[in-house]
């Protein structure tokens, strides 16, 4: 994982000018989308570490995310604009959300010694379980159910604006009946702490899971600390 070019520079159509995240398989910049007379979108640009490029499960992965996001139309889930290559990185990009993740607002509100207010913790869990409803019962155009299971509900892909939106992000996980990359029996996938029961021993597992997880960040939200020493 190089740190690449000097910021900002050129990515194909876009311009990436931060980074604001890091993952395994992936970093994600805050990047500008410029056009005609003077024109200037903000987006998000999720690109694939370049070391994982020529492995064909990885890039799956990454189509498979993009495939999953582009059924989703929901005023709480992070759109997808855009997925496709620059020379030997492949990349999604997202809609903008200008403000933080959930981790970095428990994070700063543990540090000051403050609790969020009771109707701002219950807003985000409500927006975060309408983003949940819709993608448990989301179906195809043809009516069969997409069964997906977002299995990676954390503070850190839960986005929270500036002007108090809340939407729901990273499907690169998602169980769901389609994809190419199907995870092995007994394989783990997610954050471990916010894992239920049977997702941490790597049963099956169903929408419930995810609500699991969302009981856990409504504890967090209105505790201001983590559920478990």
């Amino acid at each position: 994982m190089t740190s690449g070019p000097r910021l900002p520079h050129a990515f194909g159509r876009y311009v990436l000018r931060a980074r604001v995240a890091a993952g395994g398989m992936a970093e994600v910049f805050h990047a500008t989308l410029p056009g005609f007379g003077g024109f200037e979108k903000d987006v998000a640009i999720k690109r694939m570490y370049r070391q994982y490029s020529d492995d064909a499960t990885f890039v799956e992965m990454l189509t498979d995310e993009a495939k999953i996001v582009s059924q989703l139309h929901h005023p709480n889930i992070v759109q997808i604009l855009d997925v496709g290559r620059v020379n030997d990185d492949y990349y999604i990009a997202f809609e903008y959300v200008d403000g933080v993740d959930l981790f970095r607002l428990l994070q700063k509100q543990f540090e000051l010694g403050r609790d969020l207010p009771l109707a701002m913790a219950l807003h985000i869990v409500a927006e975060l379980c309408s983003a949940l409803d819709y993608a448990h019962a989301r179906r195809t155009h043809s009516g069969e159910a997409l069964s997906i299971v977002h299995r990676d509900v954390s503070p850190q892909n839960l986005l929270v604006g500036h002007q108090g939106e809340v939407k729901l992000t990273d499907f690169g996980i998602a169980k769901a009946a389609y994809r190419f990359t199907q995870t092995q029996a007994g394989m783990i996938k997610g954050k471990l702490y916010y894992m239920s029961p049977e997702q941490a021993r790597g049963e099956p597992i169903d929408h419930r899971s995810d609500l699991f997880a969302a009981g856990i960040l409504l504890y967090e939200l209105l505790c201001t600390r983590p559920l478990y020493g």
